[in-house]
């Protein structure tokens, strides 16, 4: 998953960073409205992270901004603006949740695992595929109870194609999803991490298919 956060204040986005990062999701950050309206023109995101008091242009401006250009991508709004006629402009301004500062990370990870859980219809936190199991919160997959170790970009790309739901998962959505600025992921880096995956699911009746033009698809072979 790829998200953006808008933060002006320093500490804080480098924190919200590192939280984001070991979480194995590709993260971009801007400090102001501005930047976060030219950043969401250029990139596609899966979420945003938005502060309200901002720079230039305030997070209420932004987040109209992505609505009325029909940008649907989840936002969190992230304020320490905690009087109720705040959160209620938030909310019916098109945000998903609003989390009021101070506030502990592990709340943060989980409001964004909720939020995307609601949005793709993926209620539970544990997708299977035939003996294989993952669990999107621990990041952990399983076959038949024993644990297959990944990397964290190897454990994005199986969230990415098991949550799927059977259907292709185009080669351009691998690349956005699993970019950043500082981490661009090309469509030959995607044939290397599929590659890895395919080994490692050898013997779990479970095998990532080509889909020709389009991308890959997950499918049981057993």
């Amino acid at each position: 998953m790829r998200i953006l956060v808008v933060e002006d204040d320093s500490a804080l986005r480098l924190g919200l960073k590192r939280t984001l990062l070991a979480e194995g999701w590709q993260v971009d950050v801007v400090e102001d409205g501005e930047q976060a309206i030219s950043a969401t023109s250029v990139d596609t995101y899966d979420f945003a992270v938005l502060d309200l008091n901002l720079p230039k242009q305030d997070g209420l401006f932004v987040l109209q901004s992505w609505r009325s250009n029909k940008m649907n991508h989840p936002v969190l709004i992230l304020s320490a603006r905690d009087e109720l006629t705040d959160r209620l402009m938030g909310l019916n301004g098109g945000a998903d949740d609003y989390l009021v500062k101070p506030f502990e990370p592990s709340e943060l990870v989980a409001r964004i695992r909720a939020i995307v859980r609601r949005k793709t219809g993926n209620i539970a936190t544990q997708i299977e595929l035939g003996g294989l199991k993952f669990n999107v919160d621990t990041r952990e997959l399983l076959y038949l109870g024993s644990r297959i170790p990944l990397s964290p970009r190897e454990s994005a790309l199986m969230e990415l194609l098991m949550s799927s739901g059977g259907h292709p998962v185009p080669k351009n959505r691998i690349v956005s999803t699993m970019s950043s600025w500082e981490s661009d992921f090309s469509p030959n880096a995607v044939e290397i991490y599929i590659l890895k995956l395919r080994k490692k699911l050898m013997d779990t009746g479970v095998s990532i298919v080509t889909v020709r033009g389009v991308g890959y698809v997950m499918e049981k072979t057993l």
